[in-house]
């Protein structure tokens, strides 16, 4: 489901490739974005499926008519207000220093990749200044329908949002992509990236000078309470399962501020962990559903055991008694403006 972005008046976004369709949304939803949808496709349920373990955030590549159905959005529903605590709002002051210091610019324009729903755009537009056009990009344009209509239309300080949508992979992502970009954004992306992802990402941001605001990466530590002896052999098999066919699972962080440094980008981290407790009950057990069904993938021989682990932790989670703390990195990367001084 993931996207390669581009500026407002539109390259292709593909190496080789054919655009996608480009969908400018005001308040509207262009009637084909929403049949190109295919609702029958659409999981009904929250979270992942067919691959247990595998984020519904982004689905990165197209890999023929036997990929899985795509995700409903129920299960980014489920996880926005989660995401939206656990963002760092420590990294705001800095990106608003810069953005208020791009040269020549009236507004800002923000390439949000792998979408989703929108809920990156539903928490940052408001906290910034001034008139922002958002270019929501991802693979399925079910998702994109939703984004687009429950985009929020006004900034911090009343200033005009409008949205654009795009399809497109960030698997082929070219350094022209991003030519006129003001700001670059994205959560839960960079552990389902390799490192060859990564680098083309970072490239194309120091390449356009714009800042990057990259959330809410795993960072590989879950901390249950209470504790069980089996949480560390589960987080230790979920780990090796997201670093699966070169991904880079908890060492996207540490990747990707290795590149954005070689570039001589300024990089700022800052821890953004879930906190959920009872409250949070449903987002649990979806969760614990996909993290201990990642382990089992991973590593079948614990299967038996890790059923019994899942049915107490569920057991515990409905009754109120679970608390789980799991940790992600945000991550704001300061590349040299282009047109300007840093």
């Amino acid at each position: 489901m993931l996207v390669a972005p581009a500026q407002a008046d539109a390259k292709d976004l593909t190496a080789g490739g054919q655009p996608g369709p480009e969908d400018t949304m005001d308040g509207t939803v262009r009637k084909d974005a929403v049949e190109q949808a295919e609702p029958g496709s659409v999981i009904p349920g929250a979270g992942p499926a067919n691959r247990p373990g595998e984020r519904a955030t982004v689905r990165l590549r197209d890999v023929g008519p036997d990929d899985p159905p795509r995700y409903a959005p129920e299960w980014l529903e489920l996880r926005e207000g989660a995401d939206a605590v656990a963002r760092a709002g420590d990294l705001l002051d800095p990106l608003r220093i810069r953005l208020a210091n791009l040269p020549g610019r009236s507004g800002v324009v923000i390439h949000d990749l792998g979408c989703g729903t929108g809920s990156m755009g539903r928490w940052l537009a408001p906290r910034l200044d001034g008139p922002q056009h958002w270019i929501l990009h991802d693979r399925d344009p079910y998702l994109l329908h939703f984004a687009a209509v429950a985009s929020p239309r006004a900034a911090a300080d009343g200033s005009r949002v409008t949205v654009e949508t795009r399809r497109g992979d960030v698997a082929r992502l070219t350094p022209d992509a991003l030519v006129g970009a003001s700001l670059v954004t994205a959560s839960a992306l960079l552990d389902v990236l390799t490192r060859e992802e990564v680098e083309a990402l970072v490239t194309a941001c120091v390449g356009a000078g714009c800042p990057a605001l990259l959330t809410l990466s795993v960072a590989g530590r879950v901390e249950l309470t209470p504790a069980d002896p089996m949480d560390e052999e589960i987080a230790d098999a979920f780990n090796a399962h997201q670093r699966r066919d070169g991904l880079l699972g908890p060492d996207a962080v540490t990747v990707t501020c290795e590149a954005f440094a070689a570039h001589g980008a300024t990089v700022r981290v800052h821890p953004s962990a879930w906190r959920l407790g009872a409250d949070e009950a449903a987002l649990t057990a979806e969760w614990l559903r996909g993290w201990v069904g990642a382990a089992v993938e991973e590593r079948p021989e614990l299967k038996e055991r890790a059923d019994r682990y899942l049915r107490d932790r569920l057991e515990a989670c409905a009754a109120g008694e679970l608390s789980v703390l799991v940790h992600h990195s945000d991550l704001l990367a300061l590349a040299r403006p282009t047109g300007g001084t840093r």
